[in-house]
C-alpha cells in the first residue's frame, strides 16, 4: 500500500492551487507551486463568496483577513429591471459564526491565499510550467521549464478550464464546452449602491451588483453569445452599454458609469465535465480543470476551495491510493450536482421571452423555497 505524500507539485497558482498548497504546507507536506504567469497578477474584478466557501477559508486560517478586505452581507435581493424589490432571501451565518456571504476583489483574495500558502512554507515558482512527467516506482519524475528535474509523490493540476495536465491525462475530448453564453464584469466609476448581492431581472437577461468593499461594487451581466463570436476588446464598453439598454434604475446608472473598455472583463462561459475519477496514477486535477461551472450559484471558486481543503485533508490522513479514492467519494457527486443546478439556473434565466413580465407572486412563492433548498445543500459537510 502506498504511503502518505511528503512532496507535492501543484501546477497552477489560482484559488485551488494556493488553497491546496496552504492546506498541505500547514500540515508539514513539502509543496511547490508552478505558475505559468511570470508575475502574481490576477485577471478579474470581484468574486462572490458564499457561506460554504467561507467555511473553507476559515479552515485554512485566512477568513478574518478576507472579511477585513471584503464586504460581508446576509441576504440576496431580487429586483425587476427598474430596481423594484421582488424578494429578499436570507443568507444567515453558520452556527460556528462564519458569515453568510461576502464579496471581495479577486486581487485581495488571491493575495491572502498566496500569503497563506507562502507563510505555511510552500514555494512558488512564477513563469514555470511542467514540460514532462513520468511515473516511476513510488514517485513522479518531473521536468520543469526552468530546467529543473525533481521527484514528487503527487502532481496536482489546478490550471483552470484549459488544463494541460487534464489533456495529457484524459485527452482533448474532456476539454471545455461552450455554453452559448458569456459573462461581462465591470467595476462602475460610481460609489457602491447596494449592501448585498442584488440581481435585476430584465425581459431577456439578468444583471447583478455585488459589494466588494465599503465603497466599491462590481457588475455582472450574462448574455447569449451564440457561436462564441470574437468581440473586439476595444468595443467592450459600447457593447456592454447596448446589452444593458433594457435596464433603468440603478443598473441604468451603472450603464452610464462604466469604466473604459480596457477595464471590462468579458468571459465566454464554459463547463468542464470530467468523469469520475479525476486522477490517473499519481496525478490529479481539481477545481475548474475538473468541473468548471457557470457562475449562477457562485460556486466556481467555492467548489475549487472545497476541492483543495478536502484533498489536503485526505492526503494528510491516509495513504495516497486511499486518499485519492476517498477524495472522489466526497467530491464527485457534490461538484456534479452543483454544476447541474447552476447550469439549470442559467438556462432558466436566459430562456425568457422578450416582453415577459416578472411575476412577483411566482418569485415570492418559488424562489424562497428553491433558495432554502440550495442553502441546505451547501450547508452540508463536504
Amino acid at each position: 500500500m502506498s504511503a502518505k505524500v511528503k512532496r507535492v507539485l501543484v501546477a497552477g497558482g489560482g484559488i485551488s492551487g494556493l488553497a491546496l498548497a496552504a492546506g498541505l504546507a500547514r500540515r508539514g507536506v513539502e509543496v511547490e507551486i508552478v505558475e505559468v504567469r511570470p508575475d502574481s497578477g490576477v485577471t478579474g474584478i470581484g468574486i462572490s463568496v458564499p457561506n460554504n466557501a467561507l467555511r473553507m477559508l476559515n479552515s485554512l486560517g485566512v477568513l478574518s483577513e478576507c472579511v477585513d478586505a471584503g464586504y460581508v452581507f446576509d441576504q440576496y435581493v431580487i429586483c425587476d429591471e427598474a430596481g423594484n424589490t421582488i424578494a429578499a432571501l436570507p443568507c444567515p451565518p453558520s452556527p460556528d459564526g462564519v458569515p453568510g456571504y461576502m464579496g471581495i476583489a479577486r486581487t485581495e483574495l488571491a493575495g491572502i491565499l498566496r500569503t497563506g500558502a507562502l507563510s505555511a512554507g510552500a514555494a512558488l515558482h512564477l513563469g514555470v510550467t511542467i514540460d514532462t512527467f513520468a511515473e516511476v516506482p513510488g514517485a513522479v519524475q518531473v521536468s520543469l521549464s526552468d530546467g529543473r528535474d525533481a521527484e514528487f509523490d503527487l502532481v496536482v493540476g489546478c490550471e483552470g478550464i484549459r488544463s494541460p495536465l487534464r489533456t495529457q491525462l484524459f485527452g482533448e475530448e474532456n476539454g471545455p464546452i461552450f455554453t452559448g453564453y458569456s459573462c461581462w464584469r465591470a467595476k462602475p466609476t460610481m460609489e457602491r449602491r447596494v449592501t448585498c448581492m442584488t440581481k435585476y431581472v430584465g425581459a431577456t437577461t439578468a444583471a447583478g451588483l455585488v459589494p466588494i468593499t465599503q465603497e466599491e461594487m462590481y457588475l455582472f451581466h450574462v448574455t447569449a453569445e451564440p457561436g462564441n463570436p470574437f468581440l473586439d476588446p476595444s468595443d467592450w464598453r459600447s457593447l456592454l452599454e447596448e446589452r444593458l439598454e433594457e435596464y433603468t434604475g440603478v443598473i441604468g446608472e451603472v450603464r452610464d458609469n462604466l469604466p473604459a473598455a480596457s477595464e471590462i472583463i468579458y468571459s465566454p462561459l464554459f463547463e468542464v465535465r470530467l468523469p469520475n475519477p479525476w486522477y490517473s496514477g499519481r496525478a490529479i486535477v481539481i477545481g475548474d480543470a475538473a468541473h468548471a461551472v457557470v457562475p449562477h450559484l457562485s460556486q466556481g471558486g467555492s467548489q475549487a476551495l472545497e476541492d483543495a481543503v478536502v484533498l489536503a485533508d485526505e492526503l494528510t490522513a491516509r495513504p495516497l491510493d486511499d486518499a485519492l479514492s476517498s477524495f472522489m467519494e466526497r467530491r464527485f457527486d457534490r461538484a456534479q450536482h452543483l454544476q447541474a443546478v447552476s447550469s439549470n439556473l442559467l438556462l432558466r434565466e436566459m430562456t425568457k421571452q422578450p416582453g415577459q413580465v416578472v411575476s412577483r407572486e411566482k418569485f415570492l412563492v418559488e424562489l424562497p423555497r428553491e433558495h432554502a433548498s440550495i442553502r441546505a445543500y451547501l450547508d452540508q459537510s463536504t
